[in-house]
């Protein structure tokens, strides 16, 4: 049974930062492609930033650009989010989410991805 988890959300204030994770398991994730996605209350769920096997290709929203670094580590099927300089706009519903053999042009398709964690919820005060 595959399963997805996400943890590292909470309440921060605006500039403060904090580190998601997400933790695969029942299946080998190494040649998956990994996205972050967030939804707001009331907002379509929107892509945050993915990595590829490798590391070697990256990709960011453009709300997070230069504030969110997106990491993965394969031997343990896990995948992080650093988030910094957070602004009340990046409250929301953070999920990881992995797919394979994934194409460039639809890293930021929610549809494209195979499995989605539960969610961790993040919420910035200001």
């Amino acid at each position: 049974q595959v399963q997805l988890v996400e943890s590292g959300g909470g309440l921060v204030q605006a500039g403060g930062s904090l580190r998601l994770s997400c933790a695969a398991s029942g299946h080998a994730f190494t040649q998956y492609y990994w996205g972050w996605f967030r939804q707001a209350p009331g907002k379509e769920r929107e892509f945050v930033a993915g990595i590829n096997w490798s590391g070697g290709s990256i990709s960011y929203g453009d709300s997070v650009k230069g504030r969110f670094t997106i990491s993965r580590e394969n031997a343990k099927n896990a995948v992080y989010l650093q988030m910094n300089s957070l602004k009340p706009e990046d409250t929301a519903v953070y999920y990881c989410a992995a797919a394979y053999g994934l194409a460039a042009y639809r890293i930021q398709l929610r549809i494209a991805y195979d499995y989605w964690g539960q969610g961790t919820q993040v919420t910035v005060s200001s």
